[in-house]
């Protein structure tokens, strides 16, 4: 039945489009006239007459509806021109978009047809060409005419929104008909003819919190106060249809996602009304006690809360701060408790929002709070000593066992358990002290020095008896009270001088004082001369009275040949209680000054050699003395000037120097006739000569019992007695030294010189080749040479 109904529809919209196209036809020949040859004259504006034809046939445009699905060709229109009279000899030809593909013509009747099925929506109308042309000549009997095929509309296309998914936010509380978002959708059919793209907006699901408008698509809020907290998300379905929202329209779909966000309705509110905590006493500041939390149902900085202590006797001992991770209140220790003092404490702690929206502001105060209590536990603490350090102070040379001081502690836990004490011997290696391990009595093990040690400082720990682990540490200064013990001495070296030619009553020296003891105990020192020479005949004393003394002459005139040095014993007594008092040496020597008083010499022995003896005397012996030095000087050059030199020049018979033996040896290559090593000076083995070039002071004369005998025939006695002769002889010079090799080579190819026996008995060798080396041994060529040249010399 379906496709009865559209095929009847569409014949009825076929039959509309014929009507369509002959009134068409009909007005265009009702208001041109019939087209003729001779045309009509018009005048121009230059006054040319120009000609205007009258069209015989005109038509404005056709129509065929779009999607037919029939069985025959579709009839679009028909061309037809008054000049044709019927007989066939009018040719009609069609060209342009679609000719001869889609549109074809009846070149007798003129009847156009489309051959194919159209759709508006690929393309909505085509532009053709009409002609009219004598059919056996071809020649145009009307000139060309373009004309339009428009594509008839029909409802084929549903509406498509431009996404297939929407996102939108609406804050929650919003009041109706808040907008939220705008859905659009689009017709591809023509908008322009009939309903089929004519939107009508719905909504399908989403009620009743949402609506959206029917004609521009806007979703709007249709309940008021949505809550969030309550529901975040919304899901809605919009339908777009054609045709108006009438039936037989198409429709399409699509789906909008609601997200209600957050604003601040909601106050923070605490779960509970009290919080309970515990915090040791031997927590330290800034210790974290516990948390709190208020919990606020909105998100982001709408639900950020601040923390703070509004009241309670806590409030200088605890603090509060907010973690913004966790959103908790975290109770911390701003001072040392003390369980003994107070065991508990009570907090008010306020939760307020940060951010507060001023249009939900009438819904109350967004804050809350609540009730912390922390109770103090408890804590096993060490003793505490009663005063955060000890100063006392003992005298010097006191007895050993002299109570210096008392040290006390006590344990501030509840048990008040008992305590004992002791000394830290790190802090006394000297063992000077000792304590009471019961009461905390420090004394004295034995005697003090104030001058060696001024200041004792020790440490003293107190542990509980039953807690050995609990143990507390306090210093203790002891100061060693000064004792006159000390008596003062001079504080330096002193060593005077007084001229031959001083004056009575003259100052020549001026001394002072040391006292090693404090000075409450030596403020001023007091000088005197002893009992027994207050007297003395050559030196006075002379107190300044500022801890310094002046030496004064007695008498006029000294001299050095009768006594060269005086020794004045000084006391020198202190102002302590009681007095120390120390006798002192002074020496004073007497020396020769000019007439100024500025000092010549003080050597006694020098001014008595200038007395005896005159200076030409003096002269004499000086030149004495240089004689002497120049006759030792010349007696040492001419005494080493005749010693024989080494190598004996002089022309002398070679045979008195030749030493004969019957052993000649194994030549170049015997190692073992004789060791080497025994020439080695075993002191320069490691580099090491003791020897120092240096010139001698003296004769060295060998000593006779190191000479070998005249006639004694071992060579190893005589090169051991000249080696150690010449190693400790300190007159010998650098280059006198005995060179050693220690590799002698592999022999030689000219065999052995040796001219032993040569003079007394005949030789089978053959000395020929001796010719042939050269000028330097030209001699012993000559005298070893053959037997026939000796023949002919002789």
């Amino acid at each position: 039945p379906k496709m009865k109904e559209d095929n009847c529809l569409h014949a009825a919209l076929i039959c509309l489009g014929m009507l369509y196209y002959s009134h068409a036809i009909t007005t265009e020949k009702l208001n041109h006239a019939r087209p003729s040859l001779h045309g009509h004259h018009e005048k121009g504006k230059e006054g040319q007459v120009l000609h205007r034809s009258k069209r015989g046939w005109v038509w404005n445009q056709f129509f065929v509806i779009e999607e037919y699905t029939g069985p025959d060709p579709v009839l679009v229109g028909r061309l037809h021109s008054d000049i044709d009279s019927g007989d066939g000899n009018i040719k009609y030809i069609l060209s342009g978009e679609g000719a001869g593909i889609i549109f074809v013509i009846d070149d007798k009747s003129g009847n156009i047809h489309a051959t194919k099925t159209l759709d508006r929506e690929e393309r909505a109308q085509y532009t053709l060409t009409a002609q009219a042309v004598d059919r056996n000549t071809n020649r145009p009997l009307e000139p060309p005419s373009e004309f339009i095929v428009k594509v008839q509309d029909i409802n084929d296309n549903p509406p498509e929104f431009l996404h297939e998914n929407y996102h939108a936010n609406v804050p929650e509380r919003s009041n109706v008909g808040t907008s939220v978002i705008q859905v659009t959708a689009s017709d591809a059919d023509d908008p322009t003819y009939g309903n089929s793209a004519k939107l009508v907006y719905s909504i399908l699901e989403g009620q009743p919190y949402f609506s959206v408008e029917a004609q521009t698509g806007i979703i709007r809020t249709a309940l008021p106060n949505m809550d969030r907290e309550a529901k975040e998300e919304y899901h809605v379905v919009i339908q777009a249809k054609d045709m108006g929202g009438h039936m037989g329209g198409l429709s399409g779909t699509t789906k909008v996602t609601i997200t209600l966000t957050d604003v601040n309705d909601n106050p923070p509110k605490f779960p509970q009304s009290v919080y309970q905590m515990s915090v040791s006493e031997a927590a330290v500041p800034g210790e974290e006690v516990g948390r709190v939390k208020a919990k606020d149902p909105d998100i982001g900085e709408n639900g950020l809360v601040a923390y703070s202590i509004i009241d309670g006797d806590g409030m200088d001992m605890f603090e509060i701060t907010t973690d913004y991770e966790t959103q908790e209140g975290v109770v911390k220790l701003k001072k040392l408790l003390d369980f003994e003092t107070k065991k508990s404490y009570s907090l008010k702690v306020e939760a307020a929002n940060v951010h507060i929206d001023p249009k939900f502001i009438s819904n109350g105060p967004f804050k809350d709070t609540v009730t912390v209590k922390i109770s103090v536990e408890d804590a096993d603490e060490p003793p505490v000593f009663l005063k955060p350090s000890y100063i006392f102070e003992v005298q010097e040379n006191a007895a050993s066992g002299t109570v210096v001081g008392k040290v006390h502690a006590k344990d501030p836990d509840a048990a008040n358990s008992a305590i004992r004490y002791s000394i830290d011997r790190h802090t006394d290696l000297e063992r000077y002290f000792i304590i009471n391990a019961e009461d905390g009595n420090i004394k004295t093990i034995k005697a003090l020095d104030r001058e060696e040690i001024a200041w004792h400082n020790i440490s003293v720990f107190a542990v509980e008896v039953h807690k050995q682990h609990q143990e507390a540490k306090v210093p203790v200064a002891i100061k060693v009270v000064d004792v006159n013990d000390n008596a003062p001495k001079f504080a330096a070296a002193y060593e005077a001088f007084v001229c031959e030619n001083a004056r009575s009553n003259q100052q020549f020296t001026t001394i002072s004082a040391d006292d090693k003891d404090d000075s409450a105990n030596g403020p001023r020192f007091i000088f005197s001369l002893p009992p027994e020479i207050i007297h003395n005949p050559n030196f006075t004393l002379r107190d300044n009275r500022d801890n310094t003394a002046s030496v004064l002459v007695r008498r006029e005139g000294f001299s050095r040949q009768k006594q060269d040095l005086y020794l004045l014993p000084i006391v020198i007594s202190d102002g302590g209680l009681p007095p120390m008092s120390s006798t002192n040496t002074l020496t004073i020597r007497v020396c020769g000054c000019d007439s100024n008083g500025s000092l010549l010499s003080c050597n006694a022995e020098a001014y008595i050699l200038n007395a005896g003896l005159s200076t030409g005397a003096l002269i004499a012996i000086l030149a004495c003395i240089v004689i002497l030095l120049v006759i030792v000087v010349l007696f040492v050059t001419l005494k080493r000037q005749k010693k024989e030199p080494l190598i004996v020049f002089e022309e002398e018979d070679v045979r008195e120097n030749i030493i004969t033996y019957d052993d000649e040896g194994g030549g170049e290559e015997d190692t073992e006739a004789f060791d080497i090593a025994t020439l080695q000076n075993p002191d320069g083995i490691n580099g090491f000569i003791p020897r120092k070039d240096i010139k001698p002071e003296y004769q060295y004369m060998p000593r006779p019992g190191l000479r070998p005998a005249p006639n004694s025939v071992d060579v190893d006695d005589f090169i051991n007695t000249r080696i150690q002769e010449a190693d400790n002889d300190p007159t010998a010079p650098p280059y006198d030294s005995i060179q050693i090799y220690g590799y002698e080579g592999r022999g030689s190819v000219a065999g052995s010189l040796s001219s032993l026996e040569s003079a007394t008995t005949d030789s089978d060798l053959d000395y020929d080749y001796l010719q042939n080396w050269g000028p330097r041994f030209k001699k012993l060529a000559d005298l070893y040479g053959s037997k026939d040249t000796f023949d002919d010399d002789s």
